[in-house]
């Protein structure tokens, strides 16, 4: 196992677009590590920089003890997981499981061995003789796993690995790749947009905007304690309230309101939307609060809404950052 350490890590693209910008990180050892973010915030680059498939402009990325700046991919003991998996169309489960050890001239029946044992815990045992299009999505996606984890690499990296998957199979597949990484304490990082992906697979998630972190925490820290509005708006089902006050904006999420004789905010109800077991109440105001189903208010009803003191954040106005 290793960690991953970045120092001011850039990637300049031609015409100066700094897709990774002065970045610094540290993922550790056995840990699962979400890089998340908006399209074009600079997540797959960092990953592929990483990784070997972009060179680093400047700064400089160690795997474990090792400066692999300047290293080729296959050096670095690093293994990849596509958006499309990446499989070879035309060789079999076995085959696509086994090609990493191929490449190191490994023999014929430790790549038998190798792929055998990989297949059957990640419960691919009876398709190895199939060929990619004859897998379902679920499948291709736990074929491409057990190719990076028969490669005995140091690290894995995922880049929208759960992207391709309808929703239900995800759900499935969320489960999968979590109970999967604990077992093999497998350094991991995997790049998403999905907020919810993030905070519901990743022991630490890096929050990305304009090829810089805007914040680094835990998934409780990340939703509970925003680094900035910015941080505030994307991350969360519903965005959170922010409404200024003077020099200062309040932030408060919508799921720590609820109506109270007296409070923070108070507007009439102009919207009501059903989320399932509970429903997204919008006051004119423009503040949010979630109740449960069959406790919605009529719209045109007045309602003031309160939260407990430590559930409110104050973020400069200027700046856009938490005020501590």
């Amino acid at each position: 196992m290793a960690g991953i350490t970045a120092r001011g890590l850039s990637t300049v693209y031609p015409g100066g677009v700094r897709a990774v910008d002065e970045l610094d990180l540290e993922v550790t050892d056995g840990e699962l590590f979400a890089l998340l973010g908006p399209s074009g915030c600079g997540k797959t680059t960092l990953l592929r920089t990483i990784a070997g498939l972009e060179s680093a402009s400047e700064g400089t990325v160690s795997i474990g003890s090792r400066d692999v700046t300047r290293l080729p991919p296959g050096d670095r003991r690093v293994a990849m997981v596509f958006q499309d998996y990446a499989l070879f169309p035309h060789m079999t489960v076995a085959e696509n499981i086994a090609y990493p050890l191929k490449v190191r001239g490994a023999a014929r029946s430790v790549r038998d061995e190798t792929a055998a044992r990989t297949a059957a815990g990640l419960s691919l045992d009876g398709l190895l003789e199939r060929r990619p299009g004859q897998l379902s999505g679920g499948q291709q996606q736990r074929a491409a796993l057990a190719r990076a984890v028969a490669a005995s690499a140091e690290v894995l990296l995922l880049d929208e690995p759960l992207s391709n998957l309808d929703a239900r199979l995800r759900l499935e597949a969320r489960t999968f790749l979590k109970k999967l990484q604990r077992e093999l304490a497998l350094t991991t990082v995997f790049v998403t947009h999905d907020q919810a992906e993030a905070l519901a697979l990743a022991d630490r998630i890096a929050v990305m905007d304009a090829g810089r972190i805007r914040q680094i925490g835990t998934p409780r820290e990340v939703f509970q304690r925003p680094a900035d509005t910015f941080v505030a708006n994307f991350i969360g089902s519903t965005p959170m309230n922010l409404v200024p006050r003077d020099a200062e904006i309040i932030g408060v999420r919508p799921e720590y309101l609820a109506p109270a004789p007296s409070g923070l905010f108070t507007g009439t109800v102009s919207i009501v939307e059903n989320l399932g077991v509970t429903s997204l109440v919008t006051l004119d105001c423009g503040v949010g609060y979630v109740v449960p189903e069959d406790d919605e208010p009529a719209v045109g009803t007045t309602v003031t809404v309160d939260a407990p003191p430590a559930r409110v954040l104050r973020y400069d106005r200027e700046t856009g950052l938490l005020v501590r």
